[in-house]
């Protein structure tokens, strides 16, 4: 959605549509034209129009640093539902590519390759409401299949744990998920991560995680610490 000022292009608005939700994925006004409701007006326009035609719940993940676009979120009628914190898994410039306790971390089982499809075929990529950032719910996982890689370990019978990723950069690495179907302390997972690391990666990355989604205390269990976060917005579809 756009908004003009006479001929002047001064703001818009750009979502992405599910059956689910709407998410607004950016939103900007010209500086020249701001605090005089632009913003308030294209959120209302949207809200408008997907109560008509649908879905009714609009989302927003906004970086929690940027506090006029949380203030312009909750000025129009959006809640705050969760802290979507950003995780980093680094190693210091003299530290070892591999964890030293990466030997104490062995468990019964084979590390394979893995992909999306893989996970999808076995009905490992989890519930379609599983509460997760937009970009890595199943949905985006499917679309960017093609980009994604993972590791698994499996048993003889199954797939007991596994992580999907993408390579941002040649030392840094976008985590997109981490899931474990043994309770085994994490042990299966931190071997993933080790194995992972073990190819020179210095960082890893794992963005917007949903409180439901793991725990903070599970995450840096593995070993991540907390660097940032977005506020999840929610809101309902009004015509106005």
């Amino acid at each position: 959605m756009v908004a003009f000022s006479g001929s002047d292009l001064i703001g818009v608005l750009i979502g992405a549509k599910r059956p689910s939700a709407t998410l607004v994925h950016k939103i900007a006004v010209h500086p020249d034209h701001r605090r005089q409701g632009h913003g308030r007006h294209l959120l209302a326009s949207l809200g408008s129009k997907l109560a008509i035609l649908g879905p009714p719940r609009i989302v927003a993940e906004v970086p929690e640093n940027l506090a006029p676009a949380c203030g312009l979120f909750s000025a129009s009628g959006y809640v705050q539902e969760a802290v979507l914190t950003d995780y980093v898994l680094s190693r210091d410039e003299n530290g070892p590519a591999l964890s030293e306790r990466g030997n104490a971390l062995r468990v019964e089982g084979f590390v394979i390759p893995v992909t999306v499809d893989d996970l999808a075929a076995n009905g490992l990529l989890g519930e379609a409401d599983r509460q997760v950032c937009w970009k890595r719910s199943i949905e985006t996982l499917i679309a960017r299949k093609d980009e994604i890689a993972g590791l698994a370990v499996a048993s003889d019978e199954r797939i007991e744990a596994y992580l999907l990723y993408v390579k941002r950069e040649m030392e840094e690495t976008e985590i997109l998920s981490l899931r474990s179907f043994i309770d085994d302390g994490g042990a299966r997972l931190k071997q993933l991560l080790s194995q992972l690391r073990a190819q020179g990666i210095r960082s890893l990355w794992f963005p917007k995680v949903h409180p439901a989604e793991i725990s903070k205390q599970w995450v840096e269990t593995l070993g991540f610490r907390p660097a940032g976060g977005h506020l999840l917005y929610a809101a309902r579809a009004q015509s106005a």
